[in-house]
């Protein structure tokens, strides 16, 4: 299928033929028509055509955390990974409308109409995956060309309801573009008397003819706002798009005293306080189309609000699509440009560079139908991509996200395999991840990969909730497989990959890296003929990872103490070649944006007498160390910071080794092991990946908890 994609390095726009996506929780639509966002869209485009210098001066919390990065992980880590986030191409769009191909949820069948919204899902493609509650019906009357504005209509109706304007009240409407025309038309249909200001003076007569009471230039603006109402406006909604603070400034002088201001667009917000509070006006920014946006279990996971939460985003949209239907909004003069979806780059140059006048302008899409609906794309074959490959071993991969883009998949080339298949849940993610790394082909379809018999091992580094489920199934394929950590997120999953694995008496690799690094490998070499047990400290600063992010979703992600401190727990198990028995944990929180399990420490107690305690915290500074492990034992002790530096102490003599420009974490020691053939110790990870689970037993019951890898049958 054909997608319009934003090249994030060089600006470009692309028209790329890519995989149908993949049905997740909602429904595959077939598009036929998506709305440029002149706004949103083009901002983003100005910043990918930015040096990099402008990039970092208009994204300076991001250039902080890379510089951060560096100071831990090395220059060489921190400039991976930001090259990695730049060279992903960037989907564009997020209002289109079209014919539901697949569904997957109640309430929708295949040919139904529907207007989907929403960034990343509802984009420009032939074919889009979008989750049940960003999908509405279109109704009867209304055609796909015009439902394809549900979203943006959304937009301006989530504005008017954030102006809590009645019947008969005035409203001044500044910034007179899509947007701001569509607000005209909904504030018209309340009942309201409208006051539209511009610098443009054909927007200005187009919203006179939708209705506006009065229009006027900024110049002259109080004095005809006046005329409309003598105590000035009851509200004022910003639909402008500008860096100026002209607007803002605007609103404070035509809202009535103890009036509302809105701001909807993006524009300049120095605001002037003296104006504001002399009429103690209230200022409101309006966070997108409603109730439920950035609400991951609302929009991935389609869990609906009570009707008391009444205009949600899904019901905004269909409200809007209600107005279209009633003929109270008037779309057709706003539609002044249609490309096909090939022409995409010419749409956009025009918006760019402004060759012609435009308001909405609009993609158009033929896709063949649902026999079009391939989930498979074979690559070309780059020159000198695959010619160095030897093994007669082919790999196939599962999943593309950030650890999987900046630290698994670069080594691939340096890997005696054939890369055979890729597999991520969008064809976009596939289709420039394979070629970047010369993948034979792409898809959309993990189970493309399970049923090519040329593969023999697979890959796996999806999200948290998948790994256990895809192991089972690769190891039934009768593949070799490496599975990121955890390697589950809940006891039962974990008791059916060992099943699993005894079943098919298979060969199954744990993403734990950091015992593959050659600084692990020296600690342990130095500790090797230890004659007493050792006592081992691991302090993890991992710095705070934003609330809503999937790893702390109990469905996806199992937390922090499930996803990350089965790491720690494994090194420990191989500096001492012993197994946890029992965990002793507490933990702080949760509370406030303290997310459970987040903050802890636990102290385990192994086979052989030795002890290890792990401090986990998300509460430090970033800029300090990450990771810091010490080992004490027989009159000597060792230390690795950050995996940079090793530091060995015995009879007074220091022995000292340092990384410069990055990490050895063991990323491609891992997968060079994997691809070779080395037979992993499939118990040890099953036993650091229980021990978080007891440690979470443990820290809600406030006692110690055994630790037996022989309760699951091993």
């Amino acid at each position: 299928m054909k997608q319009v994609v934003l090249d994030l390095q060089s600006g470009k726009i692309r028209v790329e033929d890519v995989p149908v996506p993949a049905l997740k929780r909602g429904l595959v639509v077939e598009n036929r028509y998506s709305l440029i966002s002149a706004g949103t869209e083009i901002s983003l485009i100005r910043l990918a055509n930015a040096s990099l210098i402008g990039k970092a001066r208009a994204r300076p919390d991001d250039v902080k955390k890379v510089l951060q990065r560096a100071a831990t992980d090395g220059v060489l880590s921190a400039y991976r990974q930001a090259a990695s986030r730049l060279s992903r191409p960037e989907p564009l769009g997020y209002s289109c409308a079209g014919i539901v191909a697949e569904t997957g949820v109640d309430g929708f069948r295949v040919g139904d109409r529907v207007a989907c919204g929403g960034a990343g899902y509802a984009v420009h493609a032939e074919y889009v995956s979008v989750p049940k509650n960003l999908c509405v019906p279109v109704p009867d009357g209304v055609g796909l060309r015009a439902a394809s504005f549900a979203t943006v209509g959304a937009i301006a109706l989530h504005g008017v309801r954030n102006a809590q304007v009645s019947v008969g009240e005035s409203v001044a409407v500044i910034g007179l573009g899509l947007i701001g025309l569509l607000t005209v038309q909904i504030l018209k249909a309340a009942g309201c008397r409208v006051f539209g200001v511009d610098i443009d003076r054909e927007k200005l007569a187009l919203a006179e003819g939708f209705g506006a009471d009065a229009v006027s230039t900024y110049d002259g603006v109080q004095e005809k706002m006046r005329r409309v109402s003598a105590f000035g406006a009851d509200a004022v909604i910003i639909t402008a798009a500008t860096a100026s603070n002209a607007p803002i400034a605007c609103a404070g002088r035509l809202v009535r005293d103890r009036g509302r201001v809105v701001v909807v667009g993006s524009v300049g917000m120095d605001v002037p306080r003296d104006t504001f509070y002399a009429k103690e006006a209230e200022l409101i920014v309006s966070r997108s189309y409603g109730p439920g946006r950035y609400d991951r279990n609302y929009e991935e996971r389609g869990i609906d609000y009570p009707i008391y939460v009444r205009w949600t985003e899904r019901r905004n949209m269909e409200a809007f699509l209600d107005l279209v239907r009633q003929k109270r909004i008037a779309l057709s003069p706003l539609i002044t440009h249609e490309f096909p979806v090939d022409e995409a780059p010419r749409a956009y140059d025009l918006i760019m560079n402004g060759t012609e006048r435009h308001i909405g302008v609009m993609l158009r899409y033929s896709p063949e139908g649902r026999e079009a609906l391939g989930r498979v794309a074979v690559m070309p074959a780059p020159a000198g991509k695959r010619a160095h490959r030897r093994s007669g071993r082919n790999l196939g991969c599962i999943g593309a996200g950030v650890h999987a883009l900046s630290a698994l998949y670069p080594n691939l080339p340096m890997l005696q395999v054939n890369l055979r298949g890729l597999a991520t849940a969008t064809g976009l993610s596939a289709h420039s991840v394979a070629r970047r790394y010369g993948f034979a082909y792409c898809t959309t379809d993990y189970r493309a990969i399970l049923d090519d018999p040329e593969i023999d091992a697979v890959l796996i580094a999806t999200r948290n909730d998948l790994h256990a489920s895809m192991a089972i199934e690769a190891l039934e394929a009768g593949k070799d497989v490496f599975v990121e950590k955890p390697l589950a997120t809940e006891i039962d999953e974990l008791r059916r990959v060992v099943e699993a694995w005894k079943e098919h008496d298979g060969r199954l690799m744990v993403g734990f890296n950091r015992r593959h690094s050659s600084l692990s490998r020296r600690m342990r070499a130095s500790f090797e003929h230890r004659s007493s047990p050792a006592i081992i400290q691991y302090r993890v600063n991992a710095g705070q990872i934003p609330p809503e992010h999937w790893v702390h979703d109990e469905e996806q992600g199992g937390g922090m103490l499930v996803s990350e401190c089965c790491h720690f727990i494994d090194f420990m198990q191989y500096v001492t070649d012993a197994r946890p028995v029992q965990v002793y944990a507490r933990a702080v929180g949760p509370q406030g944006a303290l997310n459970r399990y987040d903050n802890l420490q636990a102290i385990l107690a192994f086979d052989d007498g030795s002890l290890g305690t792990l401090a986990y915290t998300t509460l430090g500074d970033r800029s300090y160390s990450k990771e810091l492990v010490e080992i004490f034992c027989g009159g000597a002790a060792g230390r690795i910071t950050d995996f940079r530096e090793l530091e060995i102490r015995r009879d007074g003599t220091a022995t000292r080794e340092r990384r410069w420009l990055s990490q050895d974490k063991g990323f491609l020691e891992e997968l060079t092991a994997f691809v070779r053939g080395d037979q992993p110790d499939f118990i040890d990870s099953v036993s650091a990946t229980l021990a978080t689970f007891r440690a979470a037993e443990s820290i809600d019951f406030g006692k110690p908890v055994g630790i037996d890898v022989r309760s699951l049958g091993l």
